[in-house]
């Protein structure tokens, strides 16, 4: 379970250095961005909860 945590830090802490530094200039194409990502950082929460209950149902 420590390395997904680990991934999902660096994850987090990439939207949240996106969002404070890189952002794009188009506010069309970096809403979609962080759309995306956001998506991206809720699905692998959803893929951490499955291998917890997966994990624990054994």
């Amino acid at each position: 379970m420590k390395p997904q945590l680990i991934i999902f830090g660096i994850l987090v802490a990439g939207y949240i250095v996106y969002n404070l530094f890189f952002q794009i200039e188009d506010d069309r194409t970096n809403t979609a961005f962080n759309i995306i990502y956001a998506s991206v950082v809720f699905a692998y929460i959803s893929y951490m909860a499955f291998s917890l209950l997966r994990k624990m149902k054994k």
